[in-house]
């Protein structure tokens, strides 16, 4: 982690012990391609400008200030010394308030992971103790604290040699899950087939199995225009339709027609090795993953 700056510095607080530690960040979207907008008759970058609504005039930087829309449409004018004069006070502090076990979270409160380290080497016998007491003990940590200007709820786990510190939505943030999802009933024969089909797909997560094909479409696609070729066109999924679905998870479960058993499930399922070709298009998309223009 030395060769990255912390995010944040403070100190993790359990009854009377305290130790120095360090939040850095655990996943970054650096990597991923960018592009610029630019014109399309000369090429060249564009550059955002604010303009007025109504009198359709440019307004420079230092005359823009934060507004909140009222019911009637005007604003209220909100200065940025007063945002930071309501803000929390920050006493870097990550004092642990509860324990529980990991699974009483749901990971839809999940917000960003973070790395915590111990900050010096003065720090590092309180944080192992602290590491290998969570771990022992199965537990996870809640903490609060304000960081980058918001106060925080964080949620603090044993990960490797060190820490992971998660920050949590708040609860008014989450939607409700079942906005828009109807009641549906399965036919058993269904169900049944939809279970087989997940049976003989069991595996383990690995994150070096999957490739962003996103990122990777997105290097070809650069590639070929700068070599002046054109790259052929994706087929549409096909969705399935009601009337077919039971079909389609016969097809799915390898029943043919007639025959009332499946198909023995590939062995190989669980340890299929990644595609010699993804590793050289992953090369491709981090060579390409520089700010295009």
């Amino acid at each position: 982690m030395s060769a990255h700056r912390a995010q944040w510095k403070g100190h993790i607080k359990l009854g009377d012990i305290t130790c120095g530690v360090g939040l850095y960040t655990a996943a970054s979207a650096a990597e991923r391609i960018s592009f610029h907008l630019i014109s399309k008759k000369t090429r060249n970058r564009l550059k955002r400008e604010f303009v007025d609504s109504e009198t359709e005039e440019t307004v420079e930087r230092a005359d823009q200030v934060k507004g909140f829309e009222l019911d009637n449409g005007d604003h209220i004018m909100i200065d940025p010394d007063e945002v930071t004069a309501v803000i929390p006070d920050s006493d870097k502090l990550l004092e642990l308030e509860a324990f529980i076990p990991c699974a009483d979270v749901d990971d839809i409160y999940f917000d960003k992971p973070y790395y915590l380290v111990p900050a010096d080497e003065t720090s590092e016998p309180t944080f192992a103790a602290l590491r290998d007491a969570l771990n022992k003990c199965n537990a996870t940590a809640i903490a609060r604290t304000v960081l980058f200007r918001r106060m925080r709820t964080v949620l603090i786990r044993a990960h490797g040699r060190g820490l992971i510190a998660t920050t949590l939505n708040f609860d008014y943030e989450v939607l409700p899950s079942e906005e828009g999802v109807p009641k549906i009933k399965i036919d058993d024969e269904m169900l049944d087939l939809a279970k087989h089909i997940i049976s003989t797909k069991r595996g383990t997560f690995d994150p070096a199995q999957f490739d962003d094909r996103y990122e990777n479409a997105l290097a070809k696609l650069i590639k070929a225009k700068a070599e002046g070729r054109t790259l052929p066109r994706p087929k549409p999924v096909k969705v399935s339709k009601p009337g077919d679905l039971l079909q389609a998870l016969q097809e799915s479960a390898g029943l043919r027609s007639g025959s009332g058993k499946p198909k023995a499930a590939n062995t190989n399922s669980k340890t299929r090795k990644r595609p010699a070709s993804s590793g050289a298009s992953g090369q491709r998309a981090k060579s390409t993953r520089k700010k295009a223009s």
